[in-house]
Formats: structure tokens, C-alpha cells, sequence
């Protein structure tokens, strides 16, 4: 299917999280989901500010890419840690120059050694504010298109919208608790993730994607099962095992 024809759908998807409740996490994993069908990338991740003004990861497309972003949060450096500073978008960043090597000494290489060398951060942003960043890797160093950026950031800026729609946009303290809710959420889901991983003897990434469908399939959204895993109310026995195994 051609990219217009499956652009209709996606910003109406993306759009009906802003006239209902919606579960952020699954979202935000949509949003790396349609990056990686749009704009013909290879990993992409989204970070949100906590109440410390601190990046955290709350979507990647595979776990490596949740692992790289953690890596350039540990060292504070990064394609995405500099769009966030900024505000503005980092697009066309070629990871095999000496120039990528010596701005970011620690993510360089681990990204180089993931087998990525092209990067791009755009900005979570809204009248003026940056909550948080959707970072787009790819294998090649090439440039993405004016018009693949132009189409991620309408992705991230209808993101955006939905992750502020309830609040008020002047309401800093609001803001914050909510996004914090979002992150413990994450947390949640982590560690639900890694008591399947270790009850199926699977990888983190098939736990996940189980995960995610079961809540899908159930109307459930990932922090309430993910919780029921975690304190030992939900039934694991019910989650349809994944086929991928270590």
C-alpha cells in the first residue's frame, strides 16, 4: 500500500485520542509503529520530560532502541537530549563522522555498534513548551526527506496534543503530575514485562508485544495490566504465550 493511502487512517487513529480516554504508553508505541511504516526508518523512540526536567523513555520500536535511549539518558548526550535543550529539531545527523564522535563520545559508538548511523530528533512541542522528544534512527547515515520530517513532526505534534489535551497549558504543575503519572506507568509496564520475560523464558520485546495485545484484546489499558501482573491479581495463564523464546 502506498504511503497517502495509509496516511488517511493513521492521523485518524492519532486524532481519536483527542475526543477520548486513551492510554498514553500504547500510543506513544503507535507513534514509533507508524514512524517506522512512514518514513521507512529503522528504530524509533519517544522520550518525556519528568518532574526533574529529566528525559525518560516511554515508547521504542524494539528493545535495543529503549537501550540506546537509556544510554544517552545515563550520559546526558544524544541526538534526543539535544533537541530537548534546544527545542528545535536535530534532523540529518550522520553517526560515522568524527563530529558525532566527539559531541557524543558514549552514544556514538553504542549506536554505531547497534548498527545505526543515521539519527533525527524532533520535538514533543506545543505553543512554545517541549515535554519530550521522538527520536528516528536509521541504518544508512542518508538524510531523511524534507517530507518525511515534515510527516514525523505532524505525527509528534498530534501526539503532543493528545498527551495535553486535558490539561491546561499554563497549569505547570499539572502538567508535571500528569506526565510523572505517565512515567510510573512506564515503570509498571517494565517490570511487568520482565516478570513475563522470565516466567516464559522469552525476550523482554516478545513479553512486551503479548503484553500490549492482550490488553488490546481485552480493552485493558497496559498500566492496569501490567499492575495486575505486578501485585499478583492477574492471571498470567491467560496471556497467550509468545512464540519467540530465547
Amino acid at each position: 500500500m502506498k504511503r497517502d493511502q495509509l496516511l488517511a487512517p493513521v492521523f485518524v487513529e492519532m486524532a481519536d485520542s483527542l475526543t477520548a480516554e486513551f492510554d498514553v504508553l500504547d500510543l506513544l508505541q503507535r507513534l514509533c509503529g507508524h514512524c517506522m511504516d512512514l518514513l521507512g526508518i529503522d528504530a524509533a523512540g519517544v522520550m518525556l520530560a519528568d518532574d526533574a526536567d529529566v528525559l525518560q523513555v516511554l515508547a521504542a520500536s524494539d528493545e535495543y532502541t529503549r537501550l540506546l535511549e537509556l544510554f544517552a539518558l545515563q550520559h546526558t548526550e544524544g541526538p534526543c537530549q539535544e533537541c530537548y535543550r534546544t527545542g528545535a529539531p536535530l534532523t540529518g545527523v550522520d553517526l560515522t563522522t568524527n563530529q558525532s564522535m566527539r559531541a557524543w563520545p558514549h552514544f556514538t559508538p553504542a549506536a554505531l555498534e547497534g548498527g545505526l548511523s543515521g539519527a533525527s530528533a524532533l520535538p514533543l512541542k506545543l505553543r512554545g513548551r517541549t515535554i519530550g522528544v521522538l527520536g528516528l534512527f536509521s541504518v544508512s547515515p542518508q538524510p531523511l526527506t524534507d517530507t518525511d520530517l515534515a510527516l514525523g513532526q505532524a505525527l509528534a505534534d498530534v501526539a503532543t496534543i493528545a498527551l495535553l489535551q486535558q490539561r491546561t497549558i499554563d497549569a505547570v504543575e499539572t502538567e508535571r503530575d500528569q506526565l510523572q503519572h505517565a512515567l510510573h506507568s512506564r515503570i509498571a509496564v517494565e517490570q511487568a514485562k520482565g516478570v513475563l520475560a522470565e516466567r516464559w523464558n522469552t525476550t523482554p520485546d516478545a513479553a512486551f508485544h503479548s503484553l500490549r495485545a492482550h490488553a488490546r484484546a481485552h480493552q485493558l489499558t497496559l498500566t492496569a495490566l501490567a499492575l495486575g501482573i505486578t501485585d499478583g491479581t492477574f492471571d498470567t495463564r491467560t496471556i497467550p504465550r509468545p512464540t519467540t523464546e530465547r
